[in-house]
């Protein structure tokens, strides 16, 4: 029921795609054993031919022998048409093709043995699983790439921005000294090198704390509708190019951002904001999707609940672009996407 409604539930949990791929050998051994065992199909061993027992059970061996082939052929071909995240087509399928041998053969009373059945439905199921793991494999890796890519970017971003303090407090003190050689001084230089002293120290915390970072709550109406928001972290020196990048080519109009809150622990208090939201997730397949049915008011209660004070934090979205487009649609999309909403 869940995945004709589009949820997967894998049939036979195990870690690794590799792993699936273990159990299914040993299914096949298990399959090829019962068959040369004779006890893939059961036949009656008392239908006689020509008022002969011997002629009967040879003429039921030769169409049990073609009655499992055809089953075989079935399920060979319902698992190599098989689709990531659907296993209901396979197995029924191979229901049906059972339903029909025990059809055609019930005046021998022949059918495909219920305990190899059983294992040809292991076999699409675990098959499925298999195919959605390695799905979520590539997922996941494609998710480490870029968490890495991220990562780089902001260190580098945090050493380019510890070299130009180094030289503006190097220059900073070259003028103080130049200036306290001719008994001079300037408040001026002494604040900006206070600044730029503190700056330094704050640039040292984030690029030894990899836990500090934005926290940031935005909202994409046109793209998502009202009460969508995604909750994500940002390690960025500069948080809103995230936003932006986010905005880019993958989704019609620009997000707005409700909140970026800096935190010394956002890894910890992203997870505690994404457990708390996680019935609402949009994407119940994917637990690592960002997006929740909620409305920004109701992430900022959350949210305050666990920091205490927000400085700034905006319920509603501008969602300018949107608006400004929505004149301009055709009629019935807009009347269509209205309705929706």
């Amino acid at each position: 029921m869940l995945q004709e409604v589009g949820i997967y539930r894998f049939h036979h949990p195990l870690e690794t795609a590799a792993a699936y791929q273990d159990r299914l050998k040993e299914i096949e051994a298990a399959i090829a054993t019962v068959v040369r065992e004779e006890r893939a199909i059961e036949k009656s061993e008392l239908f006689t031919f020509n008022n002969s027992l011997a002629q009967g059970r040879r003429m039921t061996s030769d169409l049990a022998k073609l009655m499992l082939r055809a089953y075989n052929s079935e399920a060979d071909n319902a698992i190599r048409t098989l689709r990531a995240g659907n296993a209901i087509t396979a197995k029924r399928r191979l229901e049906t093709s059972r339903a029909s041998i025990a059809r055609l053969g019930a005046l021998m009373e022949m059918r495909i043995s219920d305990a190899y059945h059983r294992l040809r439905e292991e076999e699409v199921e675990l098959t499925a699983d298999w195919l959605m793991m390695k799905q979520v494999e590539r997922e996941e890796a494609r998710e480490e790439r870029a968490r890495l890519r991220e990562e780089q970017r902001v260190q580098k971003e945090l050493d380019d921005e510890r070299g130009r303090l180094d030289k503006e407090r190097a220059h900073l003190l070259n003028a103080l000294a130049a200036l306290e050689s001719q008994g001079q001084t300037d408040e001026d230089l002494l604040r900006r090198l206070s600044e730029v002293d503190e700056a330094i120290v704050e640039n040292d915390f984030r690029a030894a704390n990899i836990r500090a970072g934005y926290i940031y709550v935005i909202s994409n109406e046109g793209a998502f509708g009202r009460d969508v928001v995604k909750i994500g972290l940002t390690r960025r020196l500069a948080p809103t190019e995230r936003i932006s990048e986010l905005s880019g080519a993958s989704v019609p109009f620009r997000f707005d951002t409700h909140t970026l809150f800096f935190s010394e622990d956002a890894v910890t208090l992203e997870n505690e904001l994404h457990k708390h939201f996680a019935h609402r997730a949009l994407n119940q397949a994917n637990s690592r999707k960002e997006f929740f049915f909620a409305s920004p008011a109701e992430v900022r209660d959350v949210l305050l609940e666990k920091v205490g004070n927000i400085l700034e934090f905006s319920e509603s979205a501008e969602a300018t672009e949107y608006r400004q487009s929505l004149a301009g649609w055709p009629s019935t999309s807009r009347e269509r996407r209205l309705g929706g909403l």
